[in-house]
């Protein structure tokens, strides 16, 4: 099975190079078509040019990934970056090494012509109206799910799925480790409570009410994420009360990447905004409930329901100045403020999906 028209495979590849940069979510959709070119070309050398926290995260957890390489900073590749190569030292190193190169990183006004500076035998990606088209590619509309996506442009390499979800593998031993180092005797619920966009958050006073809730059933809670969530952090820590500190584990800010798989592995449930954590705890079987905004969940969804539930806000327009908001893309305009769009999405409806996933585990 394909998605999309497809392709014949290549003849002769043996050094793939994917180029996927961008968050852990982004990296996250990616898998399902780099698993899809692995399985159809089992004899090749899969190569990600991305971020140094790919690498953190993927090694040892993939067999579908063999090599590694930083990108340098170029504008719409990567932004910004301490001690990345530069763009003239990767081009010497990898120029003329792939035999197929695989765009996977947006819409290619930016990426292409990136891509096409490996001088790879074969390249297959997407392209908005204004991009440099590839060997193969297909239009990029925002509409679409990011890993059938992904899985449309790999088809043009011949790749059929294998997955549509993600899978990073964590082991048994890993799991019991985390639960113990927590003192975790029963159930386990990890939270996010934050989002790249300001407008995906679920306000901190909301994640309180659940953890609250799970406590005081008699699970214990573990908020994890970067820097970037310890304001959210510190008001859910508040909110919840010394009473029930003894059960509330905060991470955030604290725990590496490569040990955040382990971490969500170990969850029974996850709770967490459209963010890449939540993602993550679908790449390493964690049932997860989703506060999505509804437009959010044609890109980013989980695919089935029996282990992920997705809570929907249905907001079209910005609750400051109205405009509307399904227009979205490297096209649409964006006003300047930055409110929740999933506050309407209530704690008893999240505590509903967590409980009967745990009831129906």
């Amino acid at each position: 099975m394909r998605i999309g028209d497809g392709g014949r495979r290549f003849g002769g590849v043996r050094q793939i190079a994917v180029l996927r940069g961008g968050g852990l979510g982004d990296l996250m959709f990616a898998m399902p078509a780099i698993d899809a070119l692995a399985a159809a070309y089992p004899d090749a050398r899969v190569t990600l040019l991305g971020t140094p926290a790919a690498a953190e995260l993927l090694v040892g957890r993939t067999g579908s990934v063999h090599a590694f390489e930083e990108l340098p900073v170029s504008p719409g590749v990567r932004d910004s970056g301490m001690d990345a190569p530069s763009l003239e030292d990767f081009d010497h190193r990898l120029r003329g090494r792939f035999d197929l190169a695989v765009q996977l990183h947006g819409g290619g006004r930016n990426s292409n012509p990136f891509l096409l500076r490996l001088g790879a035998r074969h390249t297959v990606g997407t392209a908005t109206e204004d991009a440099e088209v590839l060997e193969r590619w297909v239009r990029y509309v925002y509409y679409q799910h990011e890993v059938l996506r992904g899985l449309e442009v790999v088809a043009l390499a011949g790749a059929e799925p294998v997955t549509l979800d993600p899978r990073l593998t964590v082991s048994e031993d890993e799991r019991q480790a985390v639960r113990s180092r927590l003192g975790v005797a029963g159930t386990l619920v990890a939270m996010h409570p934050g989002a790249t966009d300001p407008r995906r958050r679920w306000s901190p006073d909301r994640f309180a009410t659940v953890a609250s809730a799970r406590i005081d059933a008699g699970d214990d809670v573990v908020l994890v994420g970067d820097h970037s969530d310890r304001a959210a952090a510190d008001a859910i820590v508040a909110a919840v009360g010394t009473d029930r500190a003894s059960r509330l584990h905060d991470l955030v800010g604290t725990l590496p990447l490569r040990e955040l798989p382990a971490v969500l592995a170990a969850a029974d449930v996850m709770v967490g905004d459209d963010s890449g954590p939540r993602h993550l705890a679908v790449a390493v079987g964690t049932r997860t409930v989703g506060v999505f905004w509804f437009g959010n969940v044609i890109n980013a969804g989980p695919m089935d329901r029996g282990r992920h539930r997705v809570l929907m806000a249905f907001v079209t327009r910005c609750p400051v100045c109205g405009v509307d908001v399904t227009q979205v893309g490297w096209t649409a305009d964006r006003c300047e403020h930055d409110p929740s769009y999933v506050d309407e999405v209530t704690p008893e409806q999240v505590l509903t999906e967590v409980e009967d996933l745990l009831r129906t585990r």
